[in-house]
Formats: structure tokens, sequence, C-alpha cells
């Protein structure tokens, strides 16, 4: 799949503009009492919204709304000196209403949205191997059934539902907002015709229980996407975890951020300190009560990292798996050959044409080169909408 704002930054940056503008005028007007509530945090207060996610999907008219934005702006300008340029007043207000008249805009069925009062809602939890944990207790009690094991919409209850259940192994998943996928769990779905085709869950989860359901999901989805495909079709982060570190004040993941990670379960000695990136051991059995020195680091809940890291990872077993995140902790390279097994491909992000930016030494290993190529492609992660700055 290419990602269009690859080519096209403009893109990449109006859809972030949409999402920002959207965000920023909820929240003033819930500081203004013009915008209530709803589950914890503002409530979007219109039945539609701006779409980025669809603009990335249609380019043409994505470029109608920049050009309509810009025709808007600059009619704002010639009133402006309208009003402080008497002797031309009436030649500039001609011209912005002219701007205005002549602005293309895109099909409002593409820009506008169907929206509900979460639809700005962002989770409040990170992404964590305690929070996937909680959210698959909740999936095998109450999604099970009719999506299936593998969230594909093949539960033993799907056919005797009123619509098919979707497949939360596609990109559909990772290209709807949370608040959106939030509002559906806990009040279900309706079709065009408005008969309900999912129910509502409120009753039987709370709102944290909900968005750890959401966590669970997202890494299902990935991992399920990553055996079909072979890559990851959406950014996918390393989920946070706790550790036992040697560095004082480092307890989690997210404390590493700006370092690369390698996470690992290869057998200790296998492994040696690689001043390149924090190494990270998962032990595949009960750990040493010493810190290694091999390690940078070693998991302090390994059940619940397991099960995390199987789901991402598409593994089922972690047996010599390797993770690779970059320094924003992307996940962005996978190995399951074991600790010096690292080949090309592994890089799981890749520029359009396949190849490395830069000049490669003739001595550079597959690790370095993926390490180099790490740093040279950061992952560009836009909400609102899905922008990944690679070819999959």
């Amino acid at each position: 799949m290419v990602d269009r704002a690859q080519d096209a930054p403009w893109l990449a940056w109006l859809v972030e503009a949409l999402h920002q503008a959207q965000w920023l005028l909820l929240r003033l007007l819930h500081a203004c009492g013009l915008a209530g509530g709803a589950e914890g945090q503002p409530a979007w207060p219109w039945a539609w919204r701006l779409s980025g996610e669809n603009l990335l999907l249609d380019a043409g008219q994505a470029r109608l709304l920049a050009a309509g934005l810009g025709c808007a702006g600059a009619a704002l300008l010639l009133l402006a000196l309208a009003c402080t340029w008497r002797r031309m007043r009436w030649p500039l207000a001609g011209g912005a209403l002219l701007a205005v008249v002549l602005a293309p805009w895109p099909s409002a069925s593409v820009v506008q949205v169907p929206a509900h009062p979460a639809s700005f809602h962002t989770q409040p939890q990170p992404f964590s191997d305690t929070a996937i944990a909680r959210g698959e207790a909740h999936y095998a009690r109450h999604c099970l059934r009719c999506h299936g094991a593998q969230g594909n919409g093949q539960g033993r209850d799907a056919a005797a539902q009123p619509v098919w259940p979707p497949s939360f192994t596609s990109t559909l998943l990772w290209r709807r907002a949370d608040g959106d996928l939030f509002h559906a769990i806990r009040h279900g779905v309706r079709g065009r015709d408005g008969r309900a085709t999912m129910p509502g869950f409120a009753a039987w989860l709370s709102e944290a229980q909900t968005w750890d359901l959401l966590h669970y999901l997202r890494a299902l989805a990935a991992g399920e996407l990553l055996q079909a495909t072979g890559s990851w079709a959406q950014p996918v982060p390393l989920p946070d975890m706790a550790l036992r570190c040697h560095s004082a004040g480092k307890t989690r993941v997210s404390d590493w951020r700006g370092q690369r990670l390698l996470l690992t379960t290869a057998p200790l000695r296998d492994l040696l300190p690689d001043p390149r990136f924090i190494t990270l051991w998962l032990p595949m059995e009960e750990a040493p009560s010493a810190l290694p020195d091999a390690v940078d680091c070693v998991a302090a809940a390994p059940a619940t990292a397991t099960l995390a890291l199987e789901l991402v990872s598409a593994s089922q077993s972690l047996h010599g798996v390797q993770l690779m995140a970059d320094k924003a902790g992307w996940l962005r390279a996978r190995n399951a050959r074991g600790a010096s097994a690292w080949r090309n491909d592994d890089l799981l992000c890749r520029t359009p044409d396949g190849t490395a930016q830069g000049v490669a030494s003739g001595q550079e290993d597959a690790l370095s080169r993926i390490l180099r190529l790490m740093d040279a492609e950061p992952v560009r992660y836009v909400k609102g909408g899905r922008v990944h700055g690679t070819v999959f």
C-alpha cells in the first residue's frame, strides 16, 4: 500500500491541521461552557465532523479543499487591507468577494462524515502490556463469539447477527478515530436503515475497560495484518511495560524514548552488549534475580509482556524473536531467526524504490543498515488520518 502523503507532504499537514483545528475548537467551546461532556471528556456538539482520513484516500478532493482554504485566506487578507486602505477599499472588497465566489470546494460527502459526542475522545491510557491483557479478558467475555479469536468476524455466532461482523484485521479499524470506536463499543452500531447491527456494551464495560478493549483490538489487528501481509500496515508502537534496568530511574519502556530499543527473547549466552541500542530482555524461562550484564533491562512482568508481544508480532511463540523499535517508540523490524541472524528484509518499512538513503559502507551488516534506515526514514503519524512515511 502506497501512502500518498509520502509524495505529498502538504496532504499530511492538511489532515493534521483539520484534526487539530477541530480538537482545539472543541476544547475552547468546552472551556467556555458551550460544549458539554460525555463519558469523562469534552463532547463534540455536532452530528458531523471534517474527515481527514477520507482526504488521504482522495487526493483530488484534498487539493480542492486546500485551494478553497487558500482562497478563503486570501479573501480575509483582502478584507483586512480594505479596512485599512481607504483609497482601495472597494476594489479590495470586490477582490475578496471574487475570491470567495471562485473558490473551489470539495464534495461535502467526502469532507463531512457522521460524528458522535465521543468522536474526539482520546485514549487516556498508554498502549501497554497490562492494558492489552485486561482488554483480552473483556474481548473473550463480550466479543469472541461474534468476532472470532483472530478478530476476523468468523465467530461461532457470526451468522446469526443482523449483519456479518466486520473484521478487525482490515485497515478500516486503524483509519477510524479512537473516539468513534469507543462510541461504537459502548453504544452499539446501526445500519443505514436505522436497524441495530451491534449492541452496545456500556452496561457491562466501564469507560476504562472500553479503552483497554480498544488497546487489545489494536494489538490483535497489528499481528493479524503482519501475518497476512508480512508488514505492519499501520504504525505500531512497542507496548509500554515495566522493566528492571541497570540505569537508575528507568523503570518502563517509555522511559527510554529517544533511544533505539531491541527487545529480544534470545538466550543470555547469545547476547552481547551493543552500544547502538538499548537491549530489553524478555526471558522465556524464570529470570535470574540478579540483572545480567549482557542486557540493559529485563521485563519485570514476563507473562503480560509475552501476551502483548505475541499479539503485535504474530508469533505463537516468542522463542528467538527480536523486535526493534526506533527512537520514537515505533516498531520497525522483526527477526525470528536468532540474535545475529538479521537480514535486510527484516526492516518492515521501506521507501517506494526499496533503496537506502545515503551511502552504505561496503562493510555494513544487515543490522547496521536497518538501524541507519530507521533513523533516515522516520515514521510520521497524523491523528485524524493515517500517515506512515513508507511503502509496504
